[in-house]
């Protein structure tokens, strides 16, 4: 017997039909002999019809006030689906109890909206499963220390799915989706993509982090971190299916990077449109200026990603750096309210025109040259560079949004990703 962490996506909960087939895919595990914790998001469309109706009544101020609230309002959209799964479980004669990320408790800090797991007590969640029940626990949301509902940002049941995982020491985590398995890039731009049989976690926590929208980033840190074992699989498959063909469908996240994986060079092509650029012009090109400039925006809990720093001319130089395009109007009304005159920046400007494209790949370690297929493959389609980052196994340029598509094909065809490895 094994204990499962099973998670659901917004998609596979979407009406009560699919919560019913859900449920018989969840039983079909019991019977086999599993203890089983479920982990669903909210239905499908659930989080922006609730948000929908906050931005209604309060569309202007967000201060921590506001995202407080935005948090009780959203986090409702996932207790429904528990309190439905568990229904739907008893319905096919198994004993399900349902609770909220508070009630287990799944312990976070203050930041509304965008909390981090602390801790989780796992023991009340232990002592149903020893009874024969399945447990169902909403994702997306916890307690701070001071009893305040919170959530953990867009995609936080994959987090909390592994974080449960990981405290109970569970033998897998399964994360069902509306896709079978993670792509080389994503089918709908690229209908030649190929399904990953394996992927390590480096590689994945690259793909996440770049915009992959498979599998939210958090959830795969915390999965390597601890190291549970993860695989993504669809949940539209018949939930009758064998279940040891089940147990090996989708794509496995590995720990080990094997001789096979090695030799890929670049294993997916990943794409993010979600991101903004900020330039803050004509700063003193001294030491503390980066930090006279992100500092603010860190304060305000606003991620950055690529940074540019330019040359300096006459003591001066321009910064830039990109943020997630939601952040975008915050970002550039505090860096003109409190970073423009303590710098004496001569201009902000920003564009949310662009967006990120990215090659990642464990085997561009050992492998030279890769990088300037990149450029000259984008260069040969007429799309012009903006920013650059890399890491080990990975490099991201940024560019302007409407050569996206454009740029991501032409570089799954240049990596031959379309080839069985």
């Amino acid at each position: 017997m094994a204990l499962i962490v099973h998670k659901y996506g917004g998609t596979s909960m979407g009406s009560t039909e699919r919560i019913r087939n859900v449920a018989k895919r969840v039983a079909k595990w019991v019977r086999a002999g599993h203890q089983l914790v479920v982990v669903p998001s909210a239905m499908s469309g659930e989080t922006n019809r609730l948000l929908g109706l906050a931005k209604e009544v309060q569309p202007q101020k967000v201060d921590e006030a506001v995202m407080r609230e935005l948090d009780m309002i959203a986090c409702t959209g996932e207790q429904v689906s528990v309190g439905l799964l568990s229904l739907a479980l008893q319905a096919e004669g198994l004993q399900a109890v349902s609770y909220n990320g508070w009630q287990v408790p799944i312990k976070t800090d203050s930041a509304y909206t965008k909390a981090r797991i602390e801790s989780i007590d796992d023991s009340r969640v232990r002592a149903d499963l020893a009874a024969g029940k399945v447990v169902v626990i909403t994702g997306f949301q916890g307690v701070d220390g001071q009893g305040h509902i919170t959530t953990l940002g867009r995609g936080g049941s994959d987090t909390s799915a592994v974080a449960v995982a990981a405290a109970m020491k569970a033998d897998e985590c399964l994360i069902y989706t509306d896709v079978d398995g993670v792509y080389t890039t994503d089918p709908r731009i690229v209908p030649e993509a190929r399904r990953l049989q394996t992927i390590s976690f480096e590689e994945m926590l690259e793909m996440a982090s770049l915009g992959s929208k498979v599998l939210q980033i958090r959830s795969v840190e915390f999965a390597g971190k601890y190291r549970v074992p993860l695989r993504v699989l669809s949940s539209f498959t018949p939930w009758d299916i064998d279940l040891a063909e089940e147990a090996k469908s989708g794509t496995l996240i590995t720990f080990e990077e094997d001789e096979k994986m090695e030799q890929a060079v670049v294993s997916g092509i990943a794409f993010n449109r979600d991101e903004a650029k900020i330039t803050v012009m004509g700063v003193p090109d001294k030491p503390g200026i980066a930090y006279q400039i992100l500092g603010a925006v860190a304060a305000a809990n606003i991620d950055v990603d690529v940074i540019i720093q330019n040359v300096s001319h006459d003591g001066k130089t321009d910064f830039s750096f990109t943020v997630h395009r939601n952040d975008y109007q915050r970002a550039m009304d505090l860096l003109k309210t409190q970073v423009a005159g303590a710098t004496g920046a001569r201009e902000i400007t920003g564009d949310t025109k662009i967006c990120k494209v990215s090659i990642v790949g464990i085997g561009m370690r050992s492998h030279a040259g890769v990088a300037s297929t990149m450029f000259r493959t984008l260069s040969e389609e007429g799309i012009n560079i903006q920013m650059i980052t890399t890491s080990e196994i990975k490099t991201s340029v940024v560019i302007d949004e409407k050569y996206m598509e454009l740029a991501v094909r032409a570089l799954h065809k240049a990596f031959d990703l379309e080839q069985a490895a």
